[in-house]
């Protein structure tokens, strides 16, 4: 996903920041690289170099960590998260054709964000909710006995909202 040049240049700024209150040592890689993500919502590569920089390592050190821990974000989030649970009772319950069905209408894979940056998707472990399952969350709403159906009725309902938005129409 290709940043602007005014995102490029808000990563390097905040990441110094962060960085500013480390002194170096490669034990606080990891809580800076956490902090950097609650700023700016995920960790983008103008980060992983300042990291680089300032705790003297490799920049391809430091995608390594990002990439071995799956708390880490490398794609901007979009303004709607659709989280889909694959927690034992969600996966049993067809977890996976909800996931694929999320894929296929918002065009993206697990960890993406759509290039509009109005969605992106990811997988869970586990929302509570069992017995509703399969579970996706939408912004934190969660919607249970989800269908590939459902997906779709979800999805074309936020699309006709925003075009009504656009129009300047009541909801």
């Amino acid at each position: 996903m290709q940043l602007t040049e005014e995102e490029r240049k808000e990563a390097v700024e905040k990441s110094r920041e962060i960085l500013a209150r480390y002194d170096g040592s490669r034990g606080g890689l990891i809580p800076a690289l956490q902090q950097i993500q609650d700023v700016l919502g995920y960790v983008p590569a103008e980060a992983m170099r300042e990291a680089a920089g300032h705790f003297g390592m490799p920049a391809v050190d430091v995608y390594g960590v990002v990439t071995f821990y799956n708390q880490f974000r490398l794609t901007p989030p979009g303004r709607h998260q659709v989280k889909v649970c694959m927690g034992t009772a969600c996966h049993m319950k067809g977890g996976n054709i909800i996931m694929e069905s999320w894929e296929r209408v918002l065009k993206v894979k697990v960890g993406e964000t759509t290039p509009d940056r109005e969605f992106s998707l990811e997988r869970v472990a586990c929302v509570g909710c069992c017995t509703m399952a399969p579970v996706a969350l939408v912004n934190e709403t969660v919607h249970g006995k989800m269908t590939p159906t459902k997906v779709d009725g979800l999805y074309f309902s936020h699309q006709l909202a925003n075009q009504q938005k656009k129009e300047g129409m009541p909801e």
